[in-house]
């Protein structure tokens, strides 16, 4: 258990509500911090 420092990215996004829906936001923004996490995954995709 040791305390190690890492990088880090802070991610955000801007929407209109009145045209998207929270949840679609927040399902688009979860996908892109996995694509970001692991870009392997991305390829592998294609």
């Amino acid at each position: 258990g040791q305390i190690v420092i890492r990088p880090m990215m802070y991610l955000a996004l801007s929407y209109d509500h009145r045209l998207i829906d929270g949840r679609e936001a927040v399902t688009a923004l979860k996908i892109i911090k996995e694509a970001i996490e692991d870009p392997t995954r991305m390829l592998i995709d294609l």
